[in-house]
């Protein structure tokens, strides 16, 4: 347990981040893949049932001891919570109701955000943007760590204090690494979300609110799901930056895992990212992979190889919003 991770610095690239030159390059070859460039109609009913079981949990959780409320805060609260988050992703593209109705989306998920009990929505699109359009991308990208974390956190004991942390590193790394204004949205965003947790204490007590909140740090840090905040972009194999995951666990994450097609094509909505695949298997078969997230958590908490500066980074010129 006292082996540390190298802790001399992120692995620098020179080149531009590689998915807008393998889009251009899909699409020439299949043109037929810009027809999945449209909404997926049943994200927004999926989403609303989610959003109802969690509002239902609430209720059944109200009487429970404190010991089974932790339980199911994290084998059903973290599990539902945390693939709200990735539905939220998926809304932060307007796939569920469209570009020409970017405004649906952003309300949308405002409502996909009031299980998770913290504001998140808003403030998640804002920074998404940016990990899209400057993957690694110095003072940009602010899913890359901090140099901090990358030296603190070194130790696999550390790195399991790090897996539990995620959650909160996610909401003050953007502070340090790139703050940007707050919008009017993400004011609207934090006013509904308070407003919805004062109204289930109100209804039903204090547990309901510690199953929603707990459920989702929970959800988010030391857990099977969270597997993807590592195996996404966490350099495993050198020279490879961006990582996809075909298991079981994709039906639970609005296929996440098929994440070398979805920064590819982030308009695709991830109900159609197997199609990607399908349609140009070459660009995919033969890249690595992985097969589950738990052993990419073991691999990374235990590999000497691996830690919080097993990413790429790269200089990026910041590109203006017209």
């Amino acid at each position: 347990m006292g082996n540390k991770a190298p802790g001399g610095d992120f692995e620098w690239v020179y080149t531009e981040q590689p998915h807008s030159n393998r889009r251009k390059e899909i699409l020439a070859k299949y043109p037929e893949i810009k027809t999945l460039m449209s909404p997926d109609p049943h994200l927004k009913w999926i989403v609303t049932a989610m959003v109802l079981v969690q509002f239902v949990s609430c209720y059944l959780v109200k009487d429970l001891s404190w010991k089974w409320l932790v339980f199911c805060a994290y084998v059903i609260g973290g599990c539902i919570n945390h693939s709200l988050t990735l539905a939220i992703h998926d809304i932060s593209h307007n796939v569920a109701f469209g570009n020409k109705d970017a405004k649906w989306n952003r309300w949308f998920a405002i409502f996909a955000n009031l299980p998770i009990g913290m504001p998140y929505s808003a403030s998640f699109k804002k920074y998404h943007i940016d990990h899209h359009r400057y993957l690694g991308g110095e003072g940009l990208d602010v899913d890359v760590p901090t140099e901090f974390e990358a030296r603190f956190f070194r130790t696999p004991l550390r790195k399991i204090v790090w897996l539990f942390l995620q959650p909160l590193l996610y909401v003050l790394r953007p502070l340090y690494i790139n703050p940007k204004p707050i919008t009017q949205m993400e004011v609207v965003n934090a006013v509904i979300q308070l407003s919805y947790d004062l109204l289930v204490y109100q209804a039903w007590g204090l547990k309901p609110v510690f199953y929603m909140l707990s459920g989702s740090m929970l959800g988010m840090g030391l857990h099977p799901i969270s597997g993807h905040f590592i195996a996404e972009h966490y350099m495993f194999l050198k020279g490879y930056e961006t990582y996809s995951y075909y298991g079981p666990l994709n039906w639970l994450t609005f296929n996440v895992g098929y994440h070398m097609e979805h920064h590819d094509f982030p308009s695709i909505p991830g109900s159609k990212l197997p199609l990607v695949k399908k349609m140009a298997p070459e660009y995919y078969e033969n890249l690595p992979q992985h097969s589950s997230w738990i052993q990419v958590l073991w691999d990374f908490i235990f590999c000497n190889s691996l830690g919080p500066f097993s990413r790429v980074k790269r200089e990026c010129k910041l590109v203006k919003e017209q």
